[in-house]
């Protein structure tokens, strides 16, 4: 009997199994779906925020303490192991949400480095920018170019402000420097002797430049529209009276056909009459 058809019980029981096996991965899957948008939503609502962040404390996280002076060391520590911090909790909040923490983790290795080793938020200085540049608002890349460029002279004068041979010994002269060196003016009259200064240099001169080809493409993409637009504005206009002109032919054409139509009674009526009186002679 072990080997004979199923009985009807027997029946009954597998397709419960089926359906119970079925409804189990349904449910699996909705949970995993529900999982992904709650991640989604997360990183939706706090990407840019913490891109924001990133730029607000890109100075205090690529300068060394040490270079803050012995005054503030310990406080430039305490803030970036608090921003740190923020980071990590951020990077467990979407660990969590992920369902899978380690492999989100290992997938994510520029996250977990910004929180080891808070230089690398550079990264996400740079893809707040990028995303800026591709949403095409241009008032928010300047405003997002302008905080770097901040940065930048935050940095420089905090590397070049005790360092042997400089010229930058205030924050005002570095803002200066950072504001010649962006429009790509160059006076000279302030220039950085440190590596980290230098390399910073760098950074803000690459700023200044896409800053000017971002610029320079959205005056002539003004431009462009604006002829654009004064050419289809006067086709328009030259398109007009020739419109009014097939219409009123339209018009005309047809209070001729009506005439014409009603002329037709009267003229035929002329020709019968002679024809009459000839018949009658």
């Amino acid at each position: 009997m072990g080997h004979g058809p199923l009985s009807g019980g027997d029946a009954t029981l597998l397709v419960m199994n089926d359906n119970a096996h079925s409804a189990g991965r349904a449910g699996e899957g909705f949970d995993v779906n529900d999982r992904r948008g709650r991640l989604a939503a997360y990183e939706a609502r706090t990407e840019i925020p913490m891109d924001l962040l990133a730029v607000a404390t890109l100075w205090l996280v690529v300068v060394p303490p040490w270079d803050f002076g012995h005054d503030l060391y310990h406080l430039a520590w305490t803030a970036r192991i608090a921003v740190s911090v923020v980071y990590g909790i951020d990077l467990a909040i979407r660990s969590v949400l992920s369902g899978s923490p380690v492999r989100y983790v290992l997938a994510h290795p520029v996250v977990l480095a910004s929180v080891l080793y808070p230089p690398v938020r550079v990264v996400f200085s740079v893809r707040l920018v990028r995303s800026m540049f591709r949403r095409g608002n241009l008032l928010r890349f300047l405003l997002a170019a302008s905080a770097l460029v901040l940065n930048g002279a935050v940095m420089v004068y905090l590397f070049e402000r005790h360092a042997p041979g400089s010229n930058i010994h205030t924050l005002g002269e570095s803002v200066w420097w950072s504001v010649v060196t962006v429009t790509t003016v160059g006076y000279g009259d302030y220039s950085p002797v440190t590596v980290g200064g230098r390399i910073t240099a760098g950074f803000i001169m690459g700023i200044g430049l896409l800053t000017l080809a971002v610029v320079t493409a959205q005056v002539a993409s003004s431009f462009v529209a604006q002829g654009t637009g004064r050419d289809q504005r006067s086709q328009q206009i030259d398109a007009g009276p020739s419109e009014v002109t097939l219409a009123e032919l339209d018009r005309r054409l047809a209070r001729i056909e009506a005439l014409l139509i009603a002329a037709a009674p009267s003229s035929r009526r002329t020709a019968e009459a002679p024809d009459r009186e000839s018949g009658s002679s």
